[in-house]
């Protein structure tokens, strides 16, 4: 039986890796005044597989895999690295990053109406009524986001941001679907590769090395951010913290992301605080709550307290 000290210790992994992912909206957007989308992903793409490939040596993780495999890492590398993050960057450009981190929230709700349809799970009422929340919340912000006044902001930000929490949600499946052995590490390290082969063509149209030469210091500490602890140590503690706690227990920890965007995005980039747009956030998450069975969870466990 595990002891509180190694739960408590898994619970801070999983939190360091969310406050990490909720933080890099905040990143992107600081950085994405001097480089491109694309220029940025590849110096990100690029850090990141540097230090998973030392990681994984220091770890003396096995590298080799078997060729069969390949055609399924590219595929997932294409779609949860490439297209969702050069998604993600361009929705960055024209949209705030604490809404961006409150869309993500959305996810989830995709990857149940997906697996309903290709892994045969069930629909219950709960979910349902956890799907109309969180689309609820969604359209508080993306039409109430005006900082004076409360006409419609919705651009082509929130609709990428839309795109985006879709496509995660197939790689999500597809990723389930194909359960290739290999580590989260290893898989980690390979799309990253993947990811930086990929956008090294977008670099050279665009000539992004140029606008690298201009970037100051503070453009870099976010670069190499994205690069180390968001594309490596994030993963490596969410891992951790999988070893430890059940797979439903780490997932709970999915619902602190966006407020950790927004939270970074306050302190860092100077957003100010939108009354509605934190109303529609938290309405996001109670959704997404009750469409992964959380909220059954949680009753139960009131419930047999209260009887105890």
């Amino acid at each position: 039986m595990l002891s509180s000290n190694h739960k408590l210790a898994a619970s801070l992994y999983a939190t360091m890796s969310i406050t990490f992912w909720g933080v890099s909206f905040v990143s992107t957007k600081a950085v994405l005044d001097k480089l491109d989308p694309f220029t940025l992903l590849v110096i990100r793409f690029g850090i990141g597989a540097l230090f998973l490939l030392c990681l994984l040596l220091l770890l003396k993780e096995k590298l080799k895999i078997n060729p069969a495999y390949i055609p399924h890492l590219i595929v997932l590398g294409i779609l949860g690295v490439f297209i969702h993050q050069v998604i993600q960057a361009s929705a960055l450009l024209t949209i705030d990053a604490s809404s961006a981190g409150w869309m993500i929230s959305l996810s989830p709700i995709f990857t149940v109406i997906l697996s309903m349809i290709f892994l045969n799970e069930k629909m219950t009422v709960l979910k349902a009524i956890g799907m109309i929340l969180a689309l609820f919340g969604v359209l508080m912000i993306t039409t109430g986001g005006s900082e004076k006044t409360f006409e419609p902001a919705l651009n082509i930000g929130y609709l990428l941001m839309l795109l985006s929490t879709l496509n995660w949600a197939v790689y999500s499946v597809l990723l389930k679907k194909l359960n290739i052995p290999l580590s989260p590490l290893v898989i980690t390290f390979y799309m990253s590769l993947l990811g930086f082969v990929l956008t090294i063509p977008f670099l050279i149209r665009n000539k992004g090395w140029e606008a690298v030469s201009h970037l100051q210091a503070g453009e870099w500490a976010h670069l190499l951010f994205l690069g180390v602890f968001v594309s490596g140590v994030a993963y490596w503690y969410w891992a951790k913290a999988l070893h430890v706690l059940e797979a439903s227990q780490v997932s709970v920890f999915l619902y602190l992301e966006p407020v950790a965007t927004l939270i970074a995005a306050v302190l860092l980039l100077n957003e100010k605080i939108i009354l509605i747009s934190v109303v529609g956030g938290i309405i996001i998450i109670i959704g997404v709550i009750f469409v992964n069975g959380q909220f059954e969870r949680l009753y139960g466990f009131f419930i047999s307290r209260k009887y105890k």
